[in-house]
């Protein structure tokens, strides 16, 4: 999953495929659709043909002349289609063909919308000129929501060309900077979509504050994360706060109280800074005196307390040994941002996909003396002499002496040669991590609380403008004002470390201030426990989180029976918010939406100790929210490897509550967190990959 609401993410559009020998097909919609965007009147069609795989469509290609906009229509066969479509969203402008990349099968969109009665469609969101803020020639409003809308609109003409009948129904989903999109698209359009799901999503104020917050926490708390992690999983002391001293405690209570889940901190080796590697470039732009300020001005934390950065803080001169391209950093087996963004495969694979200039591209450096070792986030190479001499790039880590590229300017990174001088300087990245306490919003927004004073005035010295809703503006269109017409679900995940999950609420607020009693007449917000940001149905570690996308699928499905027939949805999920924290009823039915609850116990608790070949039993209840659907697998994973290898035997009939029982004996000393995995379908389907909603329960096992 790209990161949240990223408007100057560089896209990489991915090439389409070919298809089967295209069968007979009606002919030619035509040229031209209602004009309703006059950048877009002029629509055409260079690809119309059979495809077999992912499962059988009519495949559509085309585009707008005159622009760079990109579409890609995936027609079923007339007896599996219902009259609608759904539309994916992508966070930012990306590639019209992504639904063909090789996937799971639960993540396969285009069998999903055909399985549901759907054609598919998605689009290059514009092309990729279309990223970045406003200015230059950048149009935010074609990436943010037209772009899309106009291929909405003439899918329909295509669509009544092959099947007649009427206007078919149309449904847009997309998430984090897509939910963004989503959002904005139907704010600011009328008519072209009759309902959305955006998910994952984040407020006017997430940007970049969502991710700065995170990354203090994560320098200050890097040694304590274990002991916080334990503190919080079954069996632990549920004080996560146990063993710290001052400055770590504020750190972890400041993170909290705007909304990170302590849960998730179970991923701080590997989360990195996300999003933030994109945006950083664009807040040093918007905001370039902050970073100087932040070390020379009294209530700047390096300015009031610059010992706190010692041992963190780098400012190393050296000079660039060698430029690393990206074919180069492929047979090396050195990670980059070229290497991570391939799906599939690992450093082979990503190396065969390399071609051309993507391959010639610089994406490091070999420095002539390696840096000090520090926890380094993130920085800039300062040039100091030769082409590139007063500009910096940005660096996403130091593996020794080579330098890692982020997000930066292929040609002033091509212009660096042997000899130049640089500095390696993580100055500004430092001071980013604590811009959050510097962006103090309106009431609305109770998680920046604790940095008002008593008479509400900001704590901390304030910038000149508060900049999140220029990124989201960007992104999204609009402001995210709650009004639009039609229907829409949301949803959020309350273990998602990106987008803090109260953020689901405060758009929801926004809707019923325009609402009022009406708003669940029109919308249902749907927390997900257990799951984190990204739409994959891959986790990395299962025993502890599950996918999603489940719930999208069904949410999708929901809202189509609630346009088209008039059925309202289940319910949305009963939550509350205490300091930044949404915290919801551990009973299915008093919690409500879509999930199912698995509550496991061992030897009658959430935690037990055994000795090596003793059994140990466990019990588990499973219980689906009125409405909701229907168990269908659970399966038990008591060595914790996230294999699952034991399936429970469910009672026939796929009921809606169950409980089970399970008996295992460990072989070897160690602590285990054995886990069960659940999942329900709507109607007890237990052969489709589609719309299986999961959750999972877990408890802790000493073995000595």
């Amino acid at each position: 999953m790209k990161a949240l609401a990223t408007a100057a993410t560089l896209a990489l559009l991915m090439a389409g495929s070919t298809g089967a020998a295209p069968s007979p097909v009606p002919p030619a919609p035509p040229a031209s659709p209602p004009v309703e965007d006059a950048l877009f009147a002029q629509p055409y069609i260079d690809k119309d043909e059979w495809h077999d795989a992912p499962v059988r469509h009519r495949y559509v290609h085309g585009g707008f002349k005159g622009t760079q906009t990109r579409f890609s229509f995936y027609f079923p066969e007339p007896a599996q289609y219902q009259g609608r479509f759904f539309q994916h969203i992508t966070p930012v402008p990306d590639s019209e063909n992504n639904a063909q990349l090789p996937g799971t099968p639960e993540e396969d969109k285009i069998g999903f919308a055909i399985a549901s009665g759907a054609y598919f469609v998605e689009t290059n969101g514009g092309g990729r000129d279309q990223v970045g803020m406003p200015g230059k020639g950048v149009d935010p409003t074609i990436a943010a929501w037209r772009a899309n809308a106009a291929a909405a609109r003439y899918s329909r003409v295509v669509a009544q060309s092959i099947y007649g009948g009427k206007r078919p129904y149309g449904y847009a989903y997309g998430g984090s900077g897509g939910g963004f999109r989503t959002i904005g698209s139907i704010e600011n359009s009328d008519g072209v979509w009759d309902g959305v799901v955006p998910y994952v999503i984040g407020s006017t104020m997430a940007i970049p504050n969502m991710f700065t917050v995170r990354m203090h926490a994560m320098r200050l708390l890097k040694d304590r994360f274990p002991q916080i992690v334990d503190a919080v999983e079954p069996g632990g002391s549920g004080n996560p706060y146990a063993g710290l001293n001052a400055k770590e405690a504020a750190a972890l209570r400041e993170v909290t109280r705007m909304g990170f889940p302590t849960p998730s901190w179970f991923g701080y080796r590997t989360m990195g800074v996300h999003g933030f590697a994109a945006l950083y470039q664009g807040l040093v732009m918007a905001d370039p005196t902050y970073f100087n300020d932040f070390w020379t001005k009294a209530g700047y934390l390096g300015f009031d307390d610059p010992h706190g950065f010692d041992g963190a803080r780098v400012q190393h001169k050296t000079a660039i040994a060698a430029p690393i391209s990206a074919a180069e950093a492929a047979r090396m087996g050195l990670s980059t941002s070229v290497v991570d963004g391939r799906k599939d495969g690992g450093v082979d694979n990503a190396f065969a996909a390399l071609q051309g200039n993507e391959a010639q591209r610089i994406v490091a450096y070999r420095l002539s003396s390696a840096p000090p070792r520090v926890d380094f986030l993130g920085g800039d190479l300062v040039v100091a002499s030769g082409a590139g001499m007063g500009k910096r790039l940005a660096l996403s880590r130091i593996e020794g002496d080579i330098a890692i590229l982020g997000v930066t300017d292929p040609a002033l990174a091509a212009s660096l040669k042997p000899g130049d001088a640089v500095q390696v300087d993580n100055s500004n990245f430092l001071a980013a991590q604590t811009y959050h306490r510097h962006q103090v919003p309106g009431r609305d927004f109770p998680v920046w609380d604790q940095f008002r004073k008593p008479d509400g005035r900001p704590i901390y010295p304030q910038r000149p403008m508060i900049i999140g809703p220029l990124f989201v503006q960007s992104t999204a269109g609009s402001q995210l004002t709650g009004r639009f017409k039609g229907k829409m679900i949301i949803v959020e995940n309350l273990w998602d470390r990106e987008a803090m999950p109260w953020q689901a609420d405060w758009y929801r607020q926004r809707i019923a201030s325009h609402l009022g009693a009406a708003t669940d007449d029109h919308v249902r917000l749907w927390y997900t426990d257990h799951a984190l940001h990204g739409d994959s149905s891959r986790q990395e570690d299962p025993t502890r989180t599950v996918s999603y996308l489940g719930m999208l699928q069904q949410a999708l499905r929901d809202l189509a029976a609630w346009v088209e027939e008039g059925v309202a949805p289940p319910a949305g999920t009963a939550y509350r918010i205490a300091d930044g924290q949404v915290l919801v009823p551990a009973d299915a039915a008093a919690r409500k939406g879509i999930q199912p609850v698995a509550t496991v116990t061992v030897r009658g608790g959430d935690m037990a100790t055994a000795r090596p070949g003793e059994p140990v039993a466990f019990s588990a209840t499973i219980a689906v929210p009125p409405g909701a659907g229907k168990i269908v697998s659970a399966e038990w994973d008591f060595e914790g490897d996230g294999r699952f290898p034991v399936s429970a035997r469910l009672p026939a009939g796929s009921p809606s509550s169950v409980r089970l029982t399970a008996r295992y004996a460990f072989t070897r000393p160690g602590v285990y967190f054995p886990a069960l995995r659940v999942a329900s379908e709507r109607h007890g389907d237990t052969a489709t990959p589609f719309a299986r909603v999961q959750n999972l329960g877990r408890v802790r096992v000493v073995v000595r």
